[in-house]
């Protein structure tokens, strides 16, 4: 079973409309094993909150699905890569840590050190993309 680590973008579009990220969260949920890292869930949790002011309710659903999922604790991992938003090495560095396979981004940055990355870095598409083909 595939580790799949869907960064903080991912989370919010798959919570906030419907369309290619909730599409990805159910595929993940029921097929893959996932992993959140904590300042990803943190992230989610402020973006839901205070951007797109998410009731009480909406945020009790994310909760209940951030409770099936493994989370890795924040923490002093190193990431391999430094990267020009240097606000992302965590995200990657948990991932890692976590035993991530794949990390799922629409984060222009994480995606563009893809190759010199140790786990694979996908976006949204392409990971449904290879999911659906059977490919990953």
């Amino acid at each position: 079973m595939t580790r799949v680590c869907l960064d903080s973008n991912v989370l919010v579009a798959a919570f906030a409309a419907r369309g290619l990220c909730a599409d990805l969260l159910s595929l993940v949920l029921s097929d893959h094993e996932i992993i959140v890292p904590e300042v990803v869930a943190d992230e989610l949790r402020r973006v839901l909150t205070t951007k797109l002011k998410a009731s009480a309710e909406a945020i009790s659903s994310v909760e209940a699905v951030l409770a099936r999922c493994e989370m890795i604790p924040r923490g002093d991992y190193a990431s391999p890569i430094a990267l020009r938003d240097r606000s992302d090495e965590p995200i990657l560095a948990a991932a890692i840590h976590g035993g991530a396979d794949i990390l799922v981004t629409g984060d222009k940055d994480l995606l563009s050190v893809a190759r010199e990355s140790p786990i694979r870095i996908l976006s949204p598409r392409a990971f449904m993309t290879l999911a659906r083909g059977g490919t990953l």
